[in-house]
């Protein structure tokens, strides 16, 4: 039996099916970008790649969770 994801992660497969891209990947779009604070991220993903906002929110909360770099 595997645990089910919860937080910002249970996101993750509907994010990968609806948009067509890998979890790495959005996270390295975000870490790429020159903005920083949550919200800005939030919204450049709304607006350059057509995300919706509980999804933008999901990924951006993950991977500044995560820290620089991971």
């Amino acid at each position: 039996m595997t645990a089910t994801e919860k937080g910002p992660a249970s996101y993750f497969p509907s994010i990968e099916k609806k948009y067509g891209r890998p979890i790495a990947e959005w996270k390295d779009l975000i870490r790429s970008s020159p903005l920083t604070k949550h919200m800005e991220l939030v919204n450049w993903l709304k607006a350059e790649h057509g995300l919706g906002h509980g999804h933008a929110n999901a990924l951006v909360a993950h991977t500044l969770a995560e820290g620089p770099g991971n």
